[in-house]
């Protein structure tokens, strides 16, 4: 489970990756939100393999691509 400066972290991510399908448009807060979870959602689905819909609800699908996503990068 994410603590709040990591949910900041990933939202400062999703808002400037270049890359980014779908860049975070919000508050930089570490409040997961339906604009988190869709910015995350477009990001697991070019990179990570997510198949569901961008819907902003974080169901099994998005976190099973997110398990994947965290899983696949060794720590550093």
């Amino acid at each position: 489970m994410l603590g709040t400066n990591s949910w900041k972290a990933m939202q400062r991510f999703l808002a400037t990756w270049p890359d980014q399908p779908l860049p975070y448009k919000g508050d930089i807060d570490g409040m997961v939100g339906p604009k988190t979870i869709a910015s995350l959602q477009a990001n697991l689905k070019k990179f990570n393999g997510y198949t569901g819909d961008i819907d902003g609800i974080a169901g099994p699908g998005t976190e099973a691509a997110f398990r994947r996503k965290a899983y696949s990068n060794p720590p550093v």
